[in-house]
């Protein structure tokens, strides 16, 4: 299954430009001032799950963020990033796996993840997932999962997804982590569709 998943992606990028797919964003304001908000020091590790071609890592950087993490499943997703920042990319560790699979070596402040969770669809892998954010993220930590909310699309590139809201997220964590916040935000595909997601900003219980 995860070799499957790897070349679905890779599949995608080499057939489109990352600023056609679907969840493009320009500005990732929402997922921005979530981290803003969290407080933590700009210096402290953090990482982008599914980070691949999105600006959000530009963002970070222009603001100072100084010990960025991008992770993807796609080498060719983070090829197009890294070839975005040019010389920027050196200052960014890139990280090329699935997330079910991935061995952190080391631990972060901040775990931001913008639609991967809502295609983990089986239970096995959403337990894999569980299982590595708590070998990655220190307690007192800050997570932040966007997934597509109730009413939002029930397929994404071609695959299934799970929609949340804050009962089923937080059922999803089975304690260990307090919901802080939970944000929707209505997004516009480059294709003019409305997508409508839901943010879950959330503390590891120390």
């Amino acid at each position: 299954m995860q070799d499957e998943r790897k070349t679905h992606w890779e599949q995608v990028y080499r057939d489109k430009s990352p600023l056609e797919v679907s969840w493009y964003q320009a500005a990732p304001t929402l997922s921005y001032e979530l981290i803003q908000a969290s407080g933590i020091d700009h210096a402290a590790p953090l990482i982008d799950i599914g980070g691949g071609a999105s600006t959000l890592v530009d963002h970070l950087l222009d603001d100072g963020y100084s010990a960025v993490s991008v992770l993807d499943i796609s080498a060719q997703a983070l090829a197009h990033a890294q070839r975005r920042l040019g010389e920027r990319a050196q200052r960014v560790c890139w990280i090329e796996a699935d997330i079910t699979r991935f061995e952190p070596a080391q631990s972060y402040r901040l775990w931001h993840d913008r639609a991967v969770f809502h295609f983990l669809t089986d239970p096995i892998d959403r337990a894999s997932y569980r299982s590595v954010l708590e070998r990655a993220l220190v307690p007192g930590g800050q997570l932040i999962i966007g997934t597509f909310a109730p009413g939002g699309p029930e397929r994404c590139s071609g695959l299934p997804i799970a929609q949340y809201d804050a009962a089923l997220m937080q059922a999803e964590l089975v304690g260990g982590f307090t919901l802080l916040e939970t944000r929707s935000e209505l997004h516009r595909t480059p294709a003019g569709k409305d997508q409508l997601f839901n943010y879950f900003h959330c503390v590891r219980q120390e």
